[in-house]
């Protein structure tokens, strides 16, 4: 018996080619043709789309890039943030011409955590060192902040943590929940990248007296010196670093997360150079939303060929979507949607993808 989930899926009609289908988003207002062939109209509509959402969460509507600003290198956005005024993230301001972290350092992030069974649903789990443990856990670390504003967040309460900055916690304070029952630690969210300083001082105090893996999933816009820490905790501890690669296209990732993907693909490849260190556990993961009616299997076809330009050994999960903040009147992944970027990534000659979330995946289009 198949299970096929009741959604409120709804028809939308593109703002540029007026095509009406439940495969465009009515948040977003226009369709995956009209963004790849006409951007000069399409990401400007785009853009009112994403300022839209993050006005709902008191958050900026976009990175400041003022002339005085103070800069802030965390992230792909390098914010120059003039005084009185918060980054991208929500989490750094210009306070009397100095540069303020209001949460994301050692002292405190905004973060919740929880311990998550083992064997857990995370996205690398099939291929983690960890996935016949049994009895143990994985504890589950949830930063409230991200540097992209992806329409589709499943977890996008993060953005409701950001513009409160509230719970707060410190690294030496989030060490204490690991115990001997904790396996691995996962980062995740939101998105670890605007708090990497708080992540990577709480990792290295529990190395020094816990034996097991730090993980990490992320969306990859971190800065380069951010991420060879990364890189580094996670070889010694045997973790992963799971890359959410969302479009390969340029203007639709823009489109769908507010940023481009210049900076993920560099970043991806620098984790991609130190693979054969340690393909097994791997140290490197990637996995695509499939988005219907954005993220199809050309998309998947081109992010097959990037990653298998690296190592065909680099697994990659194929993620089913479920509608959720501005494209909640989209269906879930159809299974032959599924299916076809399937074939599309393993005739890319990527050797180890799987569908994920196949509960998800239903019959609504074709």
């Amino acid at each position: 018996m198949r299970w096929v989930l009741s959604l409120p899926v709804k028809e939308a009609t593109c703002r540029i080619c007026r095509t009406r289908s439940i495969l465009i988003s009515k948040q977003l207002g226009v369709c995956a043709r009209c963004i790849q062939t006409e951007p000069a109209r399409a990401l400007p509509l785009a853009h009112e789309a994403h300022a839209r959402c993050r006005r709902l969460f008191g958050l900026p509507e976009s990175a400041p890039q003022a002339t005085e600003g103070l800069p802030c290198q965390i992230c792909v956005h390098e914010c120059r943030i003039p005084e009185g005024s918060l980054g991208y993230c929500g989490l750094r301001t210009n306070r009397g011409g100095k540069l303020v972290s209001l949460a994301g350092t050692p002292e405190g992030a905004v973060l919740h955590w929880y311990y998550d069974p083992l064997p857990t649903n995370c996205v690398a789990m099939s291929f983690c060192g960890e996935r016949e443990t049994r009895g143990k856990s994985n504890l589950a670390v949830f930063y409230g902040a991200c540097t992209l504003n992806c329409l589709f967040c499943q977890n996008w309460h993060y953005m409701e943590n950001a513009s409160r900055r509230q719970p707060v916690q410190s690294a030496a304070s989030l060490v204490q929940a690991v115990t001997p029952q904790v396996a691995c630690i996962c980062y995740f969210g939101g998105d670890p990248t605007p708090q990497l300083p708080h992540a990577l001082a709480a990792s290295r105090i529990a190395l020094q007296a816990w034996k097991g893996r730090i993980c990490w999933e992320t969306n990859g816009t971190m800065h380069p010196t951010l991420l060879r820490r990364m890189i580094e905790l996670s070889l010694e501890s045997g973790g992963t670093i799971k890359f959410d690669l969302k479009a390969w296209s340029e203007p639709l990732h823009i489109a769908l997360t507010g940023v481009g993907n210049q900076r993920t693909l560099e970043n991806f490849a620098t984790v991609a150079s130190h693979f054969r260190e340690r393909p097994d556990p791997p140290l490197l993961v990637a996995s695509t939303l499939l988005i219907p009616g954005y993220v199809d299997e050309e998309e998947v076809r081109a992010i097959s060929r990037f990653i298998a330009g690296f190592d065909p050994d680099i697994p990659y999960v194929l993620l089913g979507f479920y509608p959720h903040l501005f494209m909640e009147n989209l269906p879930t992944t159809s299974r032959v949607h599924a299916e076809r970027c399937l074939r599309a990534a393993q005739e890319a000659g990527l050797r180890r993808v799987r569908i994920g979330n196949p509960h998800l995946l239903s019959d609504l289009y074709p």
